[in-house]
């Protein structure tokens, strides 16, 4: 789908590499910078693709990820209706649904190596990079995470990066696509990189609770973006747009440490979309705390006065808030349980404000979320 793709290339000399087909056959491929090279390039024994902790990434990718049935999904009937719905014809040749689906499929011909197959889904270099550039020298003990970097690979240990590497298929969808029946999407960085089979390890324990918020304010600059732009956006982008300002305002005004997002008082979202920009670069370097996170958790179960219906908030506006708002007292609780020795025992609930949101289908019932949300303060 139709996003803003943040991909960093730069000009190195072109080198020449041997890659492993699936079939066995060793195959030479002319690389350099800019060229994806496929996961076979990836799936050897002695890279990715052996035993242990640290050489078994592409053996999770393949057998567990998601992201490898990407392709095989528009290949469902209710892809197919879809698709037809739209007229957009068959969906696995379209480059508005392989884009997100298949990136493969979008990359030009030049661009690829002879072992890159097409059809693998959002495979190795849909998130780190055309490998083309540094598949052969990442290995060396002489090349710095900076050379990497430098050569094409994408700084996914920059939390801010990683969201980029991801919101774009994650968050907006365009209006026909929406109205055709595609699932409405909603990005949160820290429960969807939870949900993932991990291939990698985040060491820091508040690690949690930066990627949420860094997650978010980058939905926030999306979703602005994306209202502001498109001739027909989505309804839900000015919605969600509105509702991840209203969230954010709060947590930045608890955390002083924190770049302000102002809760938009007009139609013009212009301001949040640079908001949203700045606050996720900070939130990827944000320092939490124990004390801070509880804070803003207080903060947001104390927002029980805003869920009521009046001229200016319409129930649909009271549901995008409270689908934010649940994501964010789930994913702040439970990386505040997990640098706690006693953890706070908030499960039934958060539960409760989940099946709020999950039976509401847009027109959420107000007076019960919002004492659901009391019940939970109390807690706090």
């Amino acid at each position: 789908m139709p996003g803003v793709r943040f991909v960093f290339f730069s000009l190195l000399l072109v080198a020449a590499a041997s890659v492993k087909a699936a079939g066995g056959d060793v195959k030479q491929a002319r690389e350099g910078p800019g060229v994806f090279v496929g996961s076979a390039g990836c799936s050897s024994s002695s890279c990715h693709g052996g035993a242990g902790e640290k050489r078994s990434q592409f053996i999770t990718w393949s057998r567990q990820d998601f992201h490898t049935r990407a392709y095989a999904i528009l290949l469902d009937a209710r892809s197919t209706r879809i698709a037809e719905a739209v007229g957009i014809g068959h969906a696995p040749a379209n480059a508005r649904c392989m884009g997100c689906h298949s990136p493969l499929q979008a990359v030009a011909p030049t661009r690829l190596a002879a072992v890159a197959p097409v059809d693998q889904g959002v495979s190795c270099e849909s998130c780190h990079g055309a490998a083309g550039g540094w598949l052969r020298g990442h290995t060396r003990p002489d090349w710095t995470y900076a050379m990497r970097v430098s050569a094409g690979l994408h700084d996914l240990r920059n939390l801010s990066m990683r969201a980029n590497a991801c919101v774009a298929c994650h968050q907006n969808i365009d209006k026909d696509i929406l109205q055709a029946g595609h699932p409405t999407l909603v990005f949160e960085l820290d429960s969807q990189s939870v949900n993932e089979p991990k291939h990698w390890k985040d060491e820091d324990p508040w690690s949690g609770a930066r990627a949420w918020l860094t997650g978010q304010a980058t939905a926030l600059r999306e979703a602005a973006w994306g209202a502001r732009t498109q001739s027909e956006p989505a309804p839900d982008m000015q919605e969600t747009s509105v509702a991840l300002g209203w969230l954010l305002a709060r947590v930045t005004l608890t955390d002083p440490n924190l770049p302000q997002v102002v809760e938009p008082a007009t139609s013009d979202l212009e301001p949040l979309q640079k908001e949203g920009d700045t606050l996720a670069r900070a939130a990827a370097k944000w320092s939490p705390t124990t004390d801070g996170v509880l804070s803003v958790l207080r903060s947001l179960a104390e927002t029980d006065p805003e869920f009521t219906i009046n001229k200016e908030r319409s129930v649909e506006a009271c549901f995008y808030r409270g689908r934010r708002l649940v994501l964010a007292l789930d994913r702040l609780t439970a990386a505040l349980n997990a640098n706690r020795d006693v953890p706070l025992k908030l499960d039934p609930e958060l539960s409760a404000l989940r099946k709020d949101i999950d039976e509401a289908h847009g027109h959420l019932d107000t007076g019960k979320f919002a004492e659901h949300l009391r019940a939970l303060r109390r807690k706090l």
